[in-house]
């Protein structure tokens, strides 16, 4: 195994004719060789990724870095930012004595600058407010978000085709659990003539797991107005793309609400977008922080369903890349669809640690120049494994690689900087305003209030025909008592008594 070997066999493996992105450059025994850049083909990177490692080893600033040289090519960035750590991507970084010389090592130049950001938030944190229907989830999905089984989506399936057909909105829960209350009351014998009978004991079940979807945060979710992946899209006037921060450190105890947003999302992106085939750049990369809060949270029908999206979203051109500590954290048909794998240090300090380690280092192609299970716990600090898809889509050779540093801050963002951001962005003001227009829930209440005016005049006017008023019943006695024959005897006896009397 000689130097030049190892040199020319990773320059051949990250050599592009196209565009491409630097990460770092190579290393060999600990030295760091310069002549051997880890060079990314753009034309690749909608073929989604994985970037692992312990905490601590320098995950946030690889995904920092990616960022940027993303940004700087054009292309759009979603981030979802659990730790809420990433924010200072939007402030030029410093260049201190230590990213001086590991620059200089690499022949990498290094430009503090920042990047063009929107702040984004699920909840009621300051920043563009993220929102959607119920309708727009549609009946599978929003069945597979709550986990139900065949007969319960049934019944979801039966109340958006009920909503459709009576032109009834669904934006957001109230008006799903009005409707869920109407079809097994004042509605019962309306939903069973037209779709049939559904069980009352099936409702409750799929209202108390709304309630649980609820209980995360999902009504400041649901509902209008309705954000628009366009708004992912944008380039700034520089020709950047915008670096799109969604900030869910308020909500890294909420893992089901965090799986529903993440789900729509994908799912709107692949519905909305149109077929791209094989791009030259990606039209929009998201990074997924803390991945494992979606898949551990997540049912096996709702597995299939990501495996699903990720394998059919990268032709309309977007890649999806998953950040976690331990790569076995990602499901195994997930996992097979990504091409560019970033592994950073692994810690071994138990059994189940060393097996991890044994499974990860299987998962990376076999190198001459790398003992793989060794070299995962003795990584430094932004210092990483890659793997990436050529552009002919064939494995690169491993690299352990020298990270550069990211040029943007490596810090969070002031409050005071935070509020600047938002201040001048248009999509804050656009998507302020919350809408409750009339929906499935005025619609039926105001039904039932109808329902229930009409039961009670029926009810009133049964009752008058039942039950007499106290005047017809005091005639009605009278005439009795005075046609009776006891009293017209008296009458007479009385009426004698008088003539005698004369």
């Amino acid at each position: 195994m000689s130097k030049e070997n190892f040199i020319s066999t990773l320059k051949a493996g990250y050599s592009s004719k196209g565009e491409s992105i630097t990460l770092g450059v190579a290393m060999l025994d600990g030295e760091t060789i310069a002549a051997t850049p880890v060079n990314i083909p753009l034309k690749t990177l909608n073929r989604h990724g994985l970037i692992a490692g312990a905490t601590g080893t320098g995950k946030t600033k690889t995904i920092q870095v990616l960022s940027e040289q993303l940004a700087a090519k054009g292309i759009p960035v979603l981030m979802m930012d659990i730790k809420g750590d990433f924010s200072g991507i939007a402030q030029p970084g410093e260049e201190k004595s230590f990213i001086t010389e590991r620059h200089t090592k690499m022949n990498i130049p290094f430009e503090p600058k920042g990047f063009a950001t929107e702040l984004l938030t699920l909840s009621k944190q300051n920043g563009v407010r993220l929102r959607a229907t119920v309708s727009e989830f549609g009946p599978v999905l929003f069945s597979r978000i709550l986990d139900l089984n065949d007969t319960q989506a049934g019944v979801i399936s039966v109340i958006f085709k009920y909503c459709d057909d009576n032109k009834m909105p669904l934006l957001d829960l109230k008006d799903i659990k009005k409707v869920m209350n109407y079809i097994t009351e004042e509605g019962k014998e309306e939903i069973s003539e037209s779709y049939g009978k559904i069980s009352t004991s099936t409702t409750g079940t799929i209202l108390r797991k709304i309630i649980e979807l609820e209980q995360q945060g999902a009504d400041i979710f649901f509902g209008e107005k309705s954000f628009e992946i366009e708004d992912l899209m944008r380039i700034d006037e520089n020709g950047n793309g915008y670096i799109n921060i969604v900030r869910l450190n308020d909500i890294q105890d909420k893992p089901k609400l965090f799986s529903t947003f993440m789900l729509n999302l994908l799912a709107e992106i692949y519905n909305l977008m149109p077929e791209k085939g094989d791009v030259e750049q990606p039209e929009l990369v998201i990074f997924i922080d803390e991945a494992h809060l979606i898949f551990n949270e997540a049912s096996e029908t709702l597995l299939d369903q990501i495996e699903t999206i990720i394998k059919l979203i990268r032709s309309k051109g977007v890649g999806v890349y998953f950040i976690t500590q331990n790569p076995m954290d990602i499901p195994k048909g997930v996992l097979a669809q990504l091409g560019l794998k970033i592994q950073h240090a692994l810690r071994a300090f138990t059994a189940n640690d060393r097996q991890a380690i044994k499974q990860t280092a299987a998962n990376y192609p076999t190198s001459e120049f790398y003992n793989t299970e060794e070299l995962l716990t003795s990584l430094g600090i932004g210092e990483a494994l890659v793997t990436a898809l050529n552009e002919k889509g064939i494995p690169t050779p491993l690299a352990a690689t020298m990270m550069r540093a990211p040029e943007s801050r490596m810090d969070i963002l002031t409050d005071e900087e935070i509020l600047a951001i938002n201040s001048k962005s248009k999509l804050v003001k656009k998507y302020a305003e919350e809408i409750d227009r009339e929906s499935a829930y005025e619609i039926l209440t105001q039904k039932i209030e109808e329902i229930s005016a009409e039961v009670a005049e029926a009810e009133e006017e049964k009752q008058e025909r039942k039950e007499p008023s106290t005047a017809s019943v005091i005639g009605k006695s009278v005439v009795k008592v005075v046609t009776s024959a006891s009293f017209i005897r008296g009458a007479f006896s009385v009426l004698m008594r008088v003539l005698k009397g004369k």
